[in-house]
């Protein structure tokens, strides 16, 4: 049921706030949900999940290799009010903690594990390795508007078996923020809490203050695979917060309605939910939403357009209509180039999801539907989300702000240059970095005619050479590599 200790789908921001469901369609997609998991059900794959449900009064039926559980009333509320109301991501660092009860939305790079990225050095297109996921890792450290930083590339050179944990580890050595990524099933979620546990400081130090976050990804249509169960599983076992992303298709694995796909794809998100407290009461849990449609001329599935905006606002109103953190897709491009479709189709999503008071946006950097990613586009994307922030302020009319005094002093025909008051208040201005205000001839001379684009790869090769993350100790790192390989060994030996 809805938490009742504040109002459905109220508006997030003092400020500017976009409502996009009424409190009676909030309820009217709650009361669907519990009607989708309680007649039609879940397939979970994990005899151990299956367990849990049957234990915690579902009605589970046995197939081979499979169940479908059916999930009552009760117990959805239940786990929704052992589940933490606040996110708290915590950094290496007590001042890289990123809270959702400060009324503040931030950004992440990345649209999950791009496998292809625009060479910083060439400009070609090339498969990713993990110091390129070392390096995105670095910038994103360097970005004040990026307070969480999610996996924005896979380590395509290593073994795809231990590939979450050589993320995880060039991660955790280029940022102290706190991190998101795949674990990627039981045994990897076991390795990577091993490693976490070391870059935090001991296992209470982790515990106290858990460092990374799981995405698990319910696979539509309404099943919890095994490799997303083991991940919620262990994860929820050993402190590691839960963050649920569905990635369904309207029109091929959802409906072709999107009051459909948001029904569905809050029956996956609950259903992960409720495994997660079932393990572990009180585990903290993100809502997570990244769903878009299928193209059914061009058999694409494009996240740069007006679907993906709605459903993005949706996950957040739906997020804030139970009381949870949400993470939402957002920022990222159907284009193959940090072009002016690219900057179109960041703002169209980005700006509609904030709007809506999501708490975390990802997809800063996302080209080519998300297979792709770009440094230019990482840089600029930054840029645009700090804008937005600006805009989402609104405005401030207490005080002096209306400027009485300075509008009667003025008077009629006069200046406002030499004012006090302008003098007080013109540093509250927006500055540009990138983004060009000058003047053509100023233009010139700053930039020699270079484009946007040009001059964002440049930015970026300069943070990766300059920026100096906090370094975990020495032994520390050396610590984790030996983990790592190790595993790698034990992965090759068929141990």
């Amino acid at each position: 049921m809805a938490r009742k200790d504040a109002p459905a789908g109220f508006n997030k921001f003092s400020g500017l706030g976009l409502t996009l469901f009424s409190d009676q369609e909030l309820e009217a997609i709650h009361f669907a949900t519990l009607q989708v998991l309680h007649r039609t059900g879940i397939k979970v794959e994990s005899e151990e999940a299956l367990e849990m449900f049957h234990g915690a009064g579902a009605d589970v039926s046995h197939y081979d290799g499979f169940g479908i559980v059916k999930i009552p009333d009760h117990l959805v509320s239940d786990c929704l009010a052992s589940t933490p109301h606040t996110g708290t991501y915590y950094g290496r660092r007590p001042e890289d903690d990123y809270r959702t009860d400060e009324n503040r939305t931030s950004f992440s790079a990345g649209f999950g594990e791009h496998v292809k990225i625009i060479d910083l050095e060439t400009g070609q297109l090339r498969d990713t390795v993990k110091q390129d996921l070392a390096q995105i890792t670095r910038i994103q450290d360097s970005i004040d508007v990026i307070s969480i930083v999610e996996r924005a590339a896979c380590s395509g050179d290593k073994n795809p078996a231990s590939q979450s944990v050589h993320n995880y580890e060039a991660m955790v050595n280029n940022t102290s923020k706190h991190c998101f990524l795949g674990f990627n099933g039981g045994r990897n979620a076991r390795k990577i809490i091993e490693v976490a546990k070391v870059a935090a400081g001991g296992e209470k130090a982790f515990i106290d203050r858990p460092i990374v976050t799981v995405f698990v990804c319910p696979t539509s249509p309404l099943s919890l695979v095994q490799e997303c169960c083991e991940s919620i599983i262990e994860c929820a076992k050993g402190g590691v917060g839960i963050a649920s992303m569905p990635m369904s298709l309207s029109g091929a694995t959802a409906p072709a309605t999107l009051g459909g796909v948001i029904v569905q794809h809050n029956a996956e998100v609950l259903s992960s939910l409720i495994l997660t407290q079932m393990v572990r009461k009180g585990t903290p849990f993100t809502y997570c939403g990244c769903s878009t449609i299928m193209d059914m001329r061009l058999a694409t599935s494009p996240v740069g357009i007006p679907e993906m905006a709605i459903l993005s606002a949706a996950w957040a109103k739906l997020a804030q209509y139970y009381q949870l953190p949400c993470l939402v897709g957002g920022c990222a491009s159907d284009s193959k180039l940090p072009d002016s479709q690219q900057a179109y189709d960041f703002s169209l999503t980005a700006t509609t999801a904030a709007f809506a008071g999501a708490d975390i946006i990802f997809g800063i950097g996302a080209i080519e539907s998300v297979i792709t990613f770009d440094y230019a586009a990482m840089i600029t994307g930054a840029e645009q989300a700090e804008r937005i922030l600006n805009t989402m302020k609104g405005l401030d009319l207490s005080g002096n702000m209306m400027a009485l005094n300075v509008i009667h002093e003025a008077g009629p025909g006069g200046e406002y240059l030499t004012k006090k008051h302008t003098f007080d208040h013109c540093r509250n201005m927006s500055q540009s970095k990138l983004f060009d205000r000058q003047t053509r001839e100023g233009w010139q001379r700053s930039t020699a005619g270079r484009d946007l684009s040009e001059r964002a790869y440049e930015k970026a090769r300069k943070i990766i050479a300059n920026h100096k993350p906090i370094a975990l100790p020495e032994n520390v790192s050396e610590e984790i590599s030996h983990i790592v390989d190790e595993y790698d060994l034990e992965l090759l030996s068929g141990e």
